[in-house]
């Protein structure tokens, strides 16, 4: 049984001290591949040296995450779109909208989304969408932006039965975290109608810790309580759950 990651920040600077125990818990868990999501141009050099370090491990993407959305989102997005030339990556991402933190921004928030989803559709990769106070938003542009051809997952899905099934019809995935096995996370009965072959697992590592680490900082190793969970909410046995997120997970990043 292999578990694919498909959303962990790794290069993060809550993993400096253990990033090598990490990596082999990770590895005793059946983890087969960890995807990496880009934050900012600050990020990438990490990022890419935690891929160098690991090649047949680690999964890159390439981004700007809308929290770092700022007054020079511009410079950042030229430095990001850059590395595209020198790189080959699975997605691009993480991007999307977030209104949670501050709302100043919205505007530019929306103009470095639908930048990133063109390079995208230029260069025939999925995008990894965040999404926090914005599915509105993040819909109506998916759902404009659409032309047949983009693919793409919504990371750390948390939405409506309603809006699962708008995400599905439009193509993408839902990226299943630590939220599934909350007591009062709702996704239950959001993933009811939901097939399988629609789903892919992630942690978000460091955080959304599923429990019993809930309010710990998460890690790729504790990937195995989603997948036990939503094996519990599906009524499917946690080797099915493993075999067809990790499938899909490699459909969706082409990875070998």
């Amino acid at each position: 049984m292999k578990l694919i990651d498909t959303h962990a920040h790794l290069y993060l600077e809550e993993f400096e001290q253990d990033l090598a125990l990490c990596i082999e818990n990770a590895k005793r868990e059946n983890i087969e591949k960890v995807v990496l999501p880009n934050v900012d141009a600050a990020s990438a050099p990490k990022l890419l040296s935690l891929w160098q370090r690991e090649p047949n491990f680690f999964v890159p993407m390439m981004g700007l995450h809308p929290c770092y959305v700022k007054e020079d989102y511009r410079k950042e997005l030229a430095e990001l779109e850059a590395y595209f030339l020198r790189h080959k990556f699975a997605s691009v991402g993480e991007i999307g909208l977030d209104y949670y933190w501050d709302t100043t921004r919205i505007k530019e928030q929306k103009e470095a989304f639908v930048q990133q989803i063109n390079w995208a559709k230029d260069l025939n990769l999925p995008i990894a969408v965040h999404c926090r106070e914005a599915f509105d938003d993040i819909l109506s542009i998916l759902e404009k932006e659409q032309n047949g051809n983009l693919q793409g997952v919504l990371h750390c899905f948390t939405g409506s039965a309603e809006q699962a099934q708008r995400l599905v019809d439009l193509g993408f995935y839902l990226g299943i975290g630590g939220v599934v096995t909350y007591k009062n996370g709702g996704l239950d009965k959001s993933l009811a109608s939901i097939s399988l072959n629609n789903l892919v697992l992630e942690t978000d590592a460091p955080y959304l810790s599923p429990v019993p680490f809930r309010g710990k900082r998460n890690e790729s190793a504790y990937l195995i309580y989603i997948a036990e969970k939503l094996g519990e909410i599906l009524n499917i046995s946690i080797e099915e759950i493993a075999k067809q997120t990790s499938k899909n997970a490699k459909e969706l990043f082409k990875i070998a």
